[in-house]
């Protein structure tokens, strides 16, 4: 189950369709009973994440907190994606992309962060590019690292 808040009331963002893509995502790559929280929010929210969490007092696009409940829990739930909309739509007009198509990029890279996906060396980071290339070229979406 995907769950999508909007806490800066974006109407412009189609949550359903942004819930429904990513459920086919989970689904696709074996966690189709998976729960995932996906939360829009503004750049103050994003930076003090950023800041408390990852110790970087700036804005970023995309912060990705795996559950931590203990093994013992036996539940499907693979964490939480925090997305800065503003961050995103202005990546979105400088790499002339458009905001729903870069959105939905950010929301698949931080949910492959939850599912053990990380771009630290060239080797991993290749492999999350070839696998989210892949994902978003089944939703007819171009290649987003040209």
């Amino acid at each position: 189950m995907i769950v999508i808040q909007n806490s800066i009331n974006d109407s412009s963002i189609d949550e359903g369709y942004l819930a429904a893509s990513l459920q086919q995502v989970i689904a696709d790559l074996g966690k189709p009973e998976s729960e995932l929280l996906i939360r829009i929010v503004d750049k103050i929210e994003i930076q003090n994440l950023n800041k408390t969490y990852r110790h970087k007092d700036k804005t970023t696009n995309v912060l990705s907190f795996p559950s931590d409940l203990p093994i013992e829990i036996d539940e499907s739930i693979l964490g939480d994606v925090v997305i800065c909309r503003d961050v995103v739509a202005s990546e979105a007009k400088d790499q002339n992309k458009t905001f729903d198509d870069h959105l939905l990029h950010m929301a698949i890279h931080g949910t492959l962060h939850l599912m053990g996906y990380d771009h630290i060396d060239d080797e991993d980071a290749n492999k999350m590019e070839a696998l989210e290339i892949k994902i978003l070229e089944k939703m007819q979406i171009s290649n987003p690292y040209k």
